[in-house]
């Protein structure tokens, strides 16, 4: 089996380039080499995916029987369009990590794949779409709808789209499931949203990477497939992970949404994984678990990133990450307002 990684070489792409090496294939990435080391074992090719001459150059290398894309999370749909259009003729199938946020529905509804997708032409630019006042839907869905677009159309039948919604675990780079755990580490009195328990869906890094390298061997099939935990964990289970792994001596005060929010704590990135809408954590992901998608207990998500962050853990530096976590004195004065609730 030989393989292109478009990325490779930090969290997700990582964890794909390690896992097809331990299967013994053949794999080539291809990055701006910025991101991370490469990975031991890999025919690495550097170069701007952006770039036509570059994508050109990395055809060469082919052909692949299959393509694992984890490297477009922030590329116009034009852009994917570039490197698919450049590519087609070279690989056998695509498989695309693309975004739950491409639902229209999505975080208001519940969501299956055959809710409606947005719509966002193939070859947008990157200022098409907009983010509603609700932060439903975001300009970002918009983005990433169009980018599946832009795959579908040059590979024809041969692509795979793999829609997960909050992916964690070690090397983690955007913060969220870092920053609950060094604030159980640091203990005391900490702020959590109710109710506490109010199932969540995340889903660990090394689960999707297996998932991705299965659809790439697969042959004679396309589609989408929502990725998400099947039985996910509570709030309350979630937080009483984090003291358990951090040994943090903390207890959690479970605020109401109303309180959260009549204090302007932002959704999501102040409080990391926390989301009023409905559907946020409605996922569906039974077509992918009948696919073999096979979710790891989220408590051992939760304590191999803890172990990984002891052991000086240095994720790609990436501006998401400072977003994420409410700063401490606006956590004690929220604390000192709704104590008396709890």
């Amino acid at each position: 089996m030989r393989m292109l990684v478009l990325g490779g070489t930090w969290f997700l792409g990582k964890e794909v380039v390690v896992g097809a090496l331990a299967r013994g294939w053949e794999v080539t990435t291809f990055n701006r080499g910025r991101s991370g080391p490469d990975v031991f074992g890999v025919d690495a090719v550097h170069g701007d995916r952006t770039d036509a001459g570059d994508l050109h150059r990395l055809a060469s290398h082919g052909p692949w029987d299959a393509v694992v894309d984890t490297s477009s999370s922030e590329l116009a749909p034009r852009d994917v369009l570039l490197a698919a259009r450049a590519l087609a003729d070279q690989v056998a199938r695509w498989v695309h990590v693309s975004t739950v946020s491409v639902y229209a529905d999505w975080p208001l509804h519940p969501l299956t794949e055959s809710s409606p997708l947005l719509d966002c032409p193939a070859d947008a630019d990157d200022t098409f779409g907009y983010t509603g006042e609700d932060g439903s839907p975001t300009k970002y869905g918009f983005q990433k709808a169009g980018g599946e677009r832009a795959v579908s159309e040059p590979l024809d039948g041969r692509a795979v789209f793999l829609r997960p919604g909050v992916i964690l675990g070690p090397g983690e780079y955007v913060g969220r499931l870092p920053w609950w755990l060094t604030r159980a580490a640091r203990g005391g009195r900490i702020l959590a949203p109710s109710p506490a328990q109010r199932r969540i869906q995340p889903v660990d890094v090394r689960d999707v990477a297996a998932f991705a390298l299965d659809q790439a061997a697969v042959t004679g099939a396309d589609g989408a497939f929502n990725i998400a935990h099947p039985s996910g964990l509570t709030f309350a289970e979630f937080v009483t992970a984090c003291l358990t792994v951090t040994g943090g001596a903390g207890r959690p005060l479970w605020a109401a949404p109303e309180d959260l929010t009549s204090h302007g704590v932002k959704q999501w990135t102040e409080m990391p994984l926390w989301r009023t809408h409905a559907g946020v954590w409605a996922v569906d992901p039974s077509r992918a678990v009948a696919a073999g998608l096979r979710c790891r207990p989220l408590g051992e998500t939760i304590a191999d990133t803890w172990a990984w962050l002891k052991a000086d853990g240095r994720p790609v530096k990436h501006p998401r990450w400072a977003e994420h976590g409410i700063a401490p004195e606006n956590e004690a004065r929220i604390l000192a307002s709704v104590s008396g609730a709890n």
